[in-house]
């Protein structure tokens, strides 16, 4: 498992308010299924950009890019986050 996805699984536990464990779920888990309500999820988008340092775009503000741990994964990459990097 990569440090990105570690820290995504660390800010999902904190803030995510899931039924499961991060831990417990898979890169692509349908992270709404598993108890993420729309609230919970801006708490994630917010703990995200201070875990990464990074800022969300409006064009990233949708429901698709916070639905599993690869989605997030991917969004961070597309703002210029690769594993180890900050």
């Amino acid at each position: 498992m990569s440090q990105i996805d570690l820290r995504i699984r660390n800010v999902l536990e904190g803030n995510a308010r899931l039924l499961v464990a991060a831990n417990a779920l898979n890169d692509d888990s349908d992270l709404y299924e598993v108890g993420l309500s729309s609230h919970a999820s801006v708490n994630v988008m917010l703990a995200c950009e201070d875990e990464f340092g990074v800022e969300f775009p409006e064009s990233l503000l949708r429901k698709s890019t916070f639905q599993s741990i690869g989605s997030i994964r991917r969004a961070l990459e597309s703002l210029g986050i690769a594993d180890g990097a900050e």
